[in-house]
C-alpha cells in the first residue's frame, strides 16, 4: 500500500558520516584512558542516542565526555559528510509518493546543518534529531513528531526507514511499518531486525517505490517543500 509518509533514519540510510563520530568517539575513549574503537566497532555499537548512551560508557563524568565528542564532530562532520549510495534515488523516488522527514539520534543541530550541507532541507516536512522530543529513539516520541509535521494522524499509514534493529524496534513502539535497508550485518541481521518490509538495497527501495500508484489526490496532505 502506498504509504502516506516516510520517515527516514539518516546515519548509514541516507548520509554517511561515520568518519567525524569514529574520531569523536574516540577522542573521547582517549581521554577516558579507555580503548578506541575502530569502523566495524563503531557500527555495531552506535545506536542510542548521546544522552543515552555516554552516561552507562562514561560514567558520573559523562558529561566531559560529550564535551569532548562533541567538539571533535563539529569540527569534521561537514567535511567528511557524503549520501549513502542510493540514496538520493530513494528521496527523490519517495517525494513523488507522499510527505516525508528524517528521524535520527544525532543531535538535532548537528542532524540539520548536516541536511542543509547536502541541500537536501527542502525535501523534508521536518528533520528531527536527539533533544528535540522527550525521549529519543527507540522511544516512539521524536516519529510522533515528525508524523504531525508530514499531516499523519494514523501510524499506520506511515513507514519509517532505517538499517537498524533499533529503527525497527522504534517503529513499531510508535505503530508505523518498519521498513529496513541493508542486511543489517553490523546489527546481528535481517532475521534480528525483524522488519516489516526488507529491500537489500536503496536501488531496490527506490525501485519499490516507484511502481506505487500515486495517481490518487493529495489534496488532504500538506505540501512539501522545495
Amino acid at each position: 500500500m502506498r504509504p502516506r509518509a516516510i520517515l527516514f533514519d539518516w546515519d548509514n540510510t541516507l548520509a554517511d558520516g561515520w568518519a567525524a563520530i569514529e574520531e569523536g568517539l574516540n577522542a573521547a575513549f582517549r581521554a577516558f584512558g579507555m580503548p578506541e574503537w575502530d569502523r566495524a566497532m563503531v557500527l555495531a555499537n552506535t545506536r542510542r542516542s548521546l544522552r543515552d548512551a555516554f552516561p552507562e560508557t562514561f560514567g558520573p563524568d559523562w558529561p566531559r565526555a560529550r564535551d569532548i565528542f562533541y567538539a571533535t564532530v563539529r569540527a569534521r562532520h561537514l567535511e567528511v559528510l557524503s549520501p549513502m549510495p542510493g540514496a538520493e534515488a530513494v528521496l527523490a523516488a519517495a517525494r513523488a509518493v507522499c510527505p516525508l522527514a528524517v528521524v535520527s539520534n544525532k543531535q538535532g543541530p548537528l542532524l540539520r546543518a548536516e541536511v542543509a550541507h547536502l541541500s537536501w532541507q527542502g525535501m523534508f516536512c521536518a528533520v528531527i534529531g536527539a533533544g528535540d522530543a522527550a525521549a529519543d529513539k527507540p522511544d516512539p516520541a521524536p516519529l510522533r513528531l515528525a508524523l504531525a509535521a508530514c499531516g499523519v494522524s494514523d501510524p499506520a499509514e506511515a513507514w519509517y526507514v532505517g538499517d537498524t534493529a533499533l529503527d525497527m524496534q522504534a517503529a513499531r513502539a510508535a505503530g508505523m511499518r518498519a521498513v529496513l535497508v541493508g542486511d543489517a550485518a553490523h546489527d546481528g541481521g535481517v532475521a534480528r531486525a525483524a522488519p516489516d518490509l526488507h529491500f537489500n538495497s536503496a536501488s531496490a527501495l527506490a525501485a519499490h517505490l516507484a511502481t506505487l500508484d500515486i495517481s490518487g489526490p493529495l489534496s488532504d496532505l500538506p505540501a512539501r517543500s522545495g
